[in-house]
């Protein structure tokens, strides 16, 4: 398996840049209702398609335009009648992205989002060497509307070989109240990871997590990172593996990959932290190839928990794993039972 590039986790908000003709730029007028409200209050009400802390950069940074001068303090209030607008360039999503005919697993989807599973084996987003086979290019496809939506409503991310459940927004409005509920950690996201390892009880690893010094393909636990924080809790006990279920925090690249590896817990089937190798007194060979065998990490998304974007409903999703975890697991059983024979 080849290394990947360290570009598939995070949870952001990105996109290119539309335009510069200031004629073009949003703007709107402060209704009575919000008169006396604050600049940036009032901006979030009526931007709905930003997000609030994009809206306070620019507030910040005088790019927002009131009555047509900029307001670089986001307490001032507004009243009735202002006009305010936008001078940054509006981040735009997909001006370079094709659309393409590839099949996709849509779960669940309604006008605001859709609920994906992702197989392994498909890039979320196109980089640099892959401009096209991704699931941003899929989702122009099948979802057209996307294209005025930040990568194509891609609003959290799954590694390449990465199985499970994303969200995609489906509007602008969609995709910052996704955006702003990942960044208040109200998106619950759990896994499940096979990991190299008999673990006893489940813990917490809260550790910051940044690029590795040397390897510039991988990350690490570095205290130069971010703090990430991932909770775990024991699924199914082997003899020289565990089958854990993993809560997401945070959404730093790679995290529950570095985490494990960093307690020498690495998953199954993973070259890049660790987890290619199938060691253990006294196990059968057929289990030894099934491990060496396996062809990616053993990771999959399981559980997607959210209040909707616009109707606050709650959501929750679960996909059990495909079929090559599914084997995987079952030759791993069938060890135990005969290692439990006398």
């Amino acid at each position: 398996m080849s290394h990947e590039a360290p570009d598939e986790a995070d949870d952001l908000e990105t996109g290119g840049s539309v335009p510069s003709n200031p004629e073009e730029r949003p703007s709107a007028e402060v209704p009575p209702e919000l008169d006396g409200l604050r600049l940036d209050a009032a901006a979030a009400k009526l931007f709905e398609d930003h997000s609030r802390s994009r809206l306070k950069q620019w507030i910040d940074d005088g790019q927002l335009l009131v009555n047509g001068q900029p307001v670089s303090r986001g307490r001032d209030p507004v009243r009735t009648g202002d006009v305010l607008q936008l001078l940054a360039d509006v981040p735009e999503a997909n001006y370079d992205i094709e659309a393409q005919d590839l099949p996709i697993d849509v779960v669940w989807a309604d006008d605001a989002l859709a609920v994906i599973r992702k197989p392994a084996g498909l890039t979320v987003h196109p980089g640099a060497g892959q401009r096209n086979g991704t699931l941003q290019n899929a989702l122009l496809h099948h979802f057209p509307q996307t294209a005025h939506v930040p990568r194509a409503g891609i609003v959290h991310r799954l590694d390449k070989d990465t199985s499970g459940l994303l969200v995609v927004a489906l509007t602008p409005v969609a995709h910052t109240r996704l955006v702003e509920a990942l960044a208040d950690r109200d998106i619950g996201r759990e896994y499940d990871a096979l990991v190299t390892g008999a673990i006893v009880a489940g813990s917490t690893i809260d550790a910051h997590i940044g690029r590795h010094p040397r390897d510039r393909l991988k990350m690490a636990v570095t205290t130069a990172g971010r703090r990430a924080v991932t909770h775990y809790r024991v699924s199914e006990r082997f003899k020289y593996h565990t089958l854990l279920r993993v809560k997401l925090e945070t959404g730093r690249t790679h995290q529950i990959r570095v985490h494990l590896s960093h307690l020498k817990w690495p998953i199954v089937g993973d070259s890049l932290y660790g987890g290619r190798v199938a060691r253990g007194v006294g196990m059968s060979e057929s289990l030894r190839a099934a491990l060496l065998a396996f062809p990616r990490q053993a990771l999959h998304a399981r559980e997607l928990q959210l209040e909707h974007p616009i109707t606050g409903e709650p959501l929750h999703f679960t996909a059990e794993p495909p079929e090559d975890f599914q084997k995987l697991l079952e030759a791993l059983r069938r060890e135990e039972r005969r290692l439990q024979q006398p």
